[in-house]
């Protein structure tokens, strides 16, 4: 497999391959796959993106991954900056890089690619501070919990209901840049 770093053109071109990962790592209905390719279609051409993918030797999209600058006017930004106080607000969103989507073929999950894929989108972000949002779920046992907190992503909101969806999520966070620490998940990145 090999991790490559993607502008928004390989993204579009993919993006049958980018809903149908999605899909198959959220388990969400098919109906609402259509409206998040929408979304994922229109997040491209944000300020600040970023994109990472996963390939197999074959070609197939293994997982990807992607990011863009946090700023007023956006959904999420706008959801999470209403349920903070000013002084995280401040903190949190002032300079953000929101890590919006990063998923692995339930497949090819336990085998590190969620973790290079973060560590390059970590290391291509541009901001003070990075944002995500994710299911709350077992700690110990969620692969996604174990990955954000090995990356010393912190608590910033728990139990977070976002409009539409009937799911608790957390939004957790991390300052920028993340000091590279010697790791066996680093491999180098094609096309940066």
């Amino acid at each position: 497999m090999r991790l490559v770093a993607w502008q928004p053109d390989d993204l579009l071109r993919r993006l049958d391959d980018v809903v149908a990962v999605y899909g198959e790592a959220m388990g969400y209905r098919q109906e609402l796959l259509q409206t998040r390719r929408g979304y994922i279609g229109a997040h491209v051409r944000r300020p600040g993106f970023r994109a990472v993918a996963t390939l197999t030797t074959d070609g197939r999209l293994a997982g990807f991954g992607y990011g863009y600058t946090s700023g007023p006017g956006q959904w999420w930004h706008d959801q999470v900056r209403s349920a903070l106080d000013e002084p995280s607000r401040q903190h949190w969103l002032g300079d953000c890089f929101e890590v919006v989507e990063l998923h692995v073929r339930p497949a090819a999950q336990g085998h590190g690619i969620g973790a290079r894929q973060l560590r390059a989108l970590l290391a291509m972000a541009d901001g003070k501070t990075v944002l995500l949002s994710t299911p709350e779920a077992d700690e110990q046992k969620s692969r996604a919990w174990r990955l954000y907190r090995r990356f010393d992503f912190v608590d910033v909101l728990r139990d977070f209901y976002f409009p539409g969806d009937e799911r608790a999520f957390a939004i957790l966070g991390r300052e920028l840049p993340v000091v590279d620490r010697p790791a066996e998940d680093a491999p180098g990145i094609v096309g940066i």
